[in-house]
């Protein structure tokens, strides 16, 4: 009798289309290696993943919403209107509690509430109100600047300097030589990957980004997962402006411009599909950090001026799509 045949075993697959963005993050550092040895100092690499954080961590919000069919236009608007009542907060509370650490936590109290607030006033006007995320933030988007221009009277809204010594080492300090913004920025990275890969509320995101309709027949409360991606939006915003704060001191009606740029291509450059389904958050941090590369190595070479970069990056976004959706063609 001859013995039964037995599956030859698979040989491990490597899925390029995946392994995309990280490639071009490693082929982006050999560049920026070769054009300049600065670049690969710990004094700038530290300083280009400090800059990915703001964005990066907004962008991990940004990465929900998306997944689960949706968009933001809001995050830099609200950011800055975020900022603007975090400084007033402090400053009226100097009074009462000093600028201490106590002034600080109450500070950071209201930039979570506001971002709260914030992400469920998107999600219930467009899940409830069924309207179009687009149109909804950027109805919010304009809202939110205006009213930190209103609170500024048109110019800038500066936090107390007593409370700005004892805020400011939130941006500059450091734990074992690693900033805290960048300690920060894999602390949400890391429960980000763990809420969309590891429970139910993840895959109800890529099951709703995939076929809304379906996933209604399937019995997913759908305007609640849809509403909680935006609080989730609105609370990574409120960590980004948390350690955005201390950096400058201050916040205007330019505060946070082009976030929503930034945020969104990081999300689409790091694979995340622009029309939902799939995407990974450790996607979303190689694009934020490879969007801070760009303009890092940029600057160091001087090959075009610093005030391209945006032109730079909706290249990029315009690039991205057109490949998504040639690949969409291919299936």
């Amino acid at each position: 009798m001859s013995a039964p045949l037995r599956a030859a075993p698979r040989a491990p697959r490597f899925d390029l289309r995946a392994l995309g963005p990280l490639i071009g993050l490693v082929a982006l550092f050999v560049a920026g290696a070769l054009i300049n040895p600065v670049f690969l100092s710990p004094t700038n690499l530290f300083n280009v993943l400090t800059r990915s954080a703001f964005i990066g961590i907004i962008a991990v919000g940004a990465t929900f919403v998306i997944i689960s069919g949706g968009l933001d236009l809001s995050v830099g608007s609200m950011a800055a209107f975020i900022a603007g009542v975090m400084i007033i907060a402090m400053n009226s509370a100097v009074a009462t509690f000093g600028a201490g650490v106590v002034t600080v936590l109450l500070g950071i109290g209201v930039s979570l509430l506001l971002g709260l607030f914030a992400g469920l006033l998107n999600g219930l006007i467009i899940t409830r109100g069924k309207i179009a995320a687009f149109i909804v933030t950027l109805g919010t988007l304009g809202i939110f600047r205006s009213l930190v221009t209103y609170l500024a009277d048109g110019g800038t809204l500066s936090l107390d300097f007593g409370v700005r010594g004892v805020y400011g080492p939130v941006y500059t300090g450091s734990l074992l030589g690693v900033p805290y913004p960048v300690l920060v920025f894999a602390a949400v990275a890391v429960l980000g990957s763990v809420l969309l890969h590891r429970t139910r509320f993840g895959r109800y995101c890529y099951a709703i980004g995939s076929n809304e309709r379906v996933a209604r027949y399937s019995a997913i409360d759908v305007d609640r997962v849809q509403t909680l991606t935006y609080v989730l939006q609105g609370l990574c915003v409120s960590v980004a402006t948390i350690i955005y704060v201390p950096r400058l001191g201050s916040a205007s009606a330019s505060t946070g411009v082009l976030w929503e740029l930034e945020a969104i291509a990081a999300v689409i450059i790091g694979g995340t599909a622009l029309r939902g389904g799939s995407g990974h958050v450790w996607g979303t941090v190689v694009g934020a950090v490879m969007l801070s590369t760009i303009g890092n190595v940029l600057n160091l070479t001087g090959f075009i001026s610093e005030y391209l970069n945006g032109a730079v990056q909706g290249l990029i976004i315009i690039a991205a799509v057109l490949l998504q959706r040639s690949r969409g063609d291919e299936r």
